[in-house]
């Protein structure tokens, strides 16, 4: 990326759309605008204008907006175009500004890269933004406007000043130790901070499951032997029809997958081979699916339409909840005693599943009552932390200032690669990819 170039894109969704807007970054950010609207508008200030070509002739009327750096976006002189949003009119626009020397259009992510490139924003934020474009549940939603709205940043800004105000009393003493004015050990004044900001890193590092379950979904998973109703719960559950329902045991041969969003949370819902021993060898591929699938699973579903018959002997985590669902309850010929299932539903008649979605949502995370959604909801975070965590933890067993210095240095360095502070180069096309163009 050129960042002496000046750049634009589309910013709004997918045409045809009532309102397009156009974002323009960059040193010929104003000069675009003089050209395409003949004066240059109120700074911050929206102006109906004419936007016309080179020789005059009129594009559309829309609404013009000017940004100058660095109190912008992306911190260079920005202008924003508010245009009707016809295809024929959109890609007009684009073509003028194409003909402009020293325009070209932006990258996936440009935008936010420049915006992180001049001190606008750091990297929690950037990805919180990312995070909250794709949001599609509530909680998804607040998750990302934490971070992007710099909750996370703040905490870790937060920590980096401690660790930089005990480096430098440890550097102080080892410098100017013969000074009057410099304490003769940092020990009782800096150890014990260290010792409760470690603490709270691995607490908040704690957190990070809950976050992933929030930003990932809650990976429910179906299991049973083969024509035990997973399909039909999948499909009754997705109210859509997902997965083929046939008799015949041993339809589904792969794993089918759903997103739903419940109680605000993300829940991914899987409907797998039915566990059995074959010598087929298509379907025995699905069971060897079903079973790695069901080794990852958050909370497992376990079906069977007889009673007694609820076997899963595949190694689930001893954390993970099972919920026992007898199938097929509407027939006349099966007799269930209440002791027998969690619950009881028939997908034919709709009997059981409102029980079956209260069971689930009661397995969700509670999040009553919390204000904060400040979590690490990335492994690149979760690393970094754990390295943070690990440098102080080897600061409080180490002897010597020198060494423990170099330590409280790691951890420094650690937590500033979070936010971009440090040793992010290699972090900054990998993250700026999963943008869209225009943001």
């Amino acid at each position: 990326m050129q960042f002496t170039d000046t750049i634009y894109a589309l910013s709004s969704g997918a045409l045809p759309a009532g309102v397009a807007v156009i974002r323009v970054s960059g040193p010929g950010a104003a000069d675009a605008l003089v050209r395409l609207c003949g004066a240059l508008p109120k700074a911050r200030t929206a102006t109906l204008r004419t936007i016309r070509t080179r020789n005059g002739e009129a594009l559309d009327s829309g609404l013009v907006l000017y940004f100058p750096g660095p109190s912008s976006f992306t911190g260079e002189d920005c202008c924003e175009l508010q245009v009707h949003g016809g295809r024929a009119v959109v890609h007009a626009i684009l073509d003028e500004l194409s003909q402009i020397d020293g325009f070209r259009h932006a990258e996936a992510g440009e935008f936010s890269r420049r915006a992180f490139q001049h001190g606008r924003m750091d990297l929690v934020e950037v990805e919180g933004l990312a995070d909250l474009i794709a949001a599609e549940t509530e909680m998804q939603r607040r998750l990302a406007l934490e971070q992007a709205g710099g909750g996370n940043s703040a905490l870790y800004h937060a920590w980096a000043r401690r660790l930089t105000h005990a480096r430098a009393l440890i550097e102080a003493e080892l410098d100017f130790a013969d000074e009057d004015d410099i304490p003769g050990s940092v020990s009782a004044s800096i150890w014990t901070d260290i010792a409760a900001l470690w603490n709270e890193i691995d607490a908040h590092v704690d957190e990070a499951s809950l976050a992933e379950i929030i930003r990932d979904g809650l990976k429910i998973v179906i299991a049973g032997e083969p024509n035990a109703g997973k399909s039909s719960l999948l499909n009754a559950l997705a109210k859509r029809d997902i997965a083929i329902v046939t008799e015949i045991a041993g339809t589904t041969r792969d794993v089918l997958s759903v997103d739903l969003s419940l109680a605000g949370f993300s829940v991914k819902l899987y409907d797998t081979a039915g566990l059995r021993e074959t010598a087929e060898v298509v379907e025995r591929e699905g069971i060897r699916r079903a079973r790695e699938i069901i080794g990852h699973a958050d909370l497992i579903l376990l079906l069977s339409e007889k009673p007694g018959v609820f076997h899963l002997d595949e190694p689930v985590a001893g954390n993970v909840p099972v919920i026992r669902v007898a199938t097929k309850t509407d027939r006349p010929d099966t007799a269930w005693a209440p002791a027998d299932a969690d619950v009881f539903l028939s997908t034919k008649t709709g009997a059981g599943v409102p029980d079956l979605l209260q069971k689930l949502t009661a397995h969700l995370p509670d999040l009553a009552g919390r204000t904060s959604f400040a979590m690490p909801s990335r492994k690149r975070h979760v690393d970094c932390l754990r390295q943070a965590s690990a440098a102080l933890e080897r600061s409080l067993a180490t002897e010597g200032l020198d060494l423990q210095a170099e330590q409280l240095r790691l951890a420094s360095d650690a937590l500033g690669r979070i936010t971009g502070r440090v040793d992010v180069e290699n972090l900054l096309d990998v993250i700026f990819s999963e943008f869209c163009i225009g943001k």
